[in-house]
């Protein structure tokens, strides 16, 4: 199983435009992943809806975990969009 541990970068946090670019970002990522707070439940990182409900703020830690083959990439290229705020998923890492 593959995690990554990130603060997240937008200043507003996962919400409205960030959330939408992160979700679209995982749904293309090819791979499930989840997200969670540091303590809470996870939720899948291609729900719009499961992601607004996380309600993670800028600065906070968030946790990205799959178990999937290529999770690896997958979870480096998203971690690098939380934890940068970047507009869009990086093409490499």
């Amino acid at each position: 199983m593959a995690e990554r541990r990130v603060n997240v970068g937008w200043a507003e946090g996962l919400h409205a435009r960030p959330a939408s670019i992160f979700v679209r970002a995982a749904a293309a990522a090819g791979v499930p992943v989840t997200i969670a707070k540091a303590d809470g439940a996870p939720v899948n990182a291609a729900s719009m809806l499961a992601v607004l409900g996380l309600g993670a703020q800028g600065g906070e830690e968030v946790v990205l975990v799959s178990d999937a083959e290529g999770a690896e990439i997958a979870l480096d290229r998203l971690a690098k969009l939380v934890s940068e705020g970047l507009e869009e998923l990086p093409e490499t890492v």
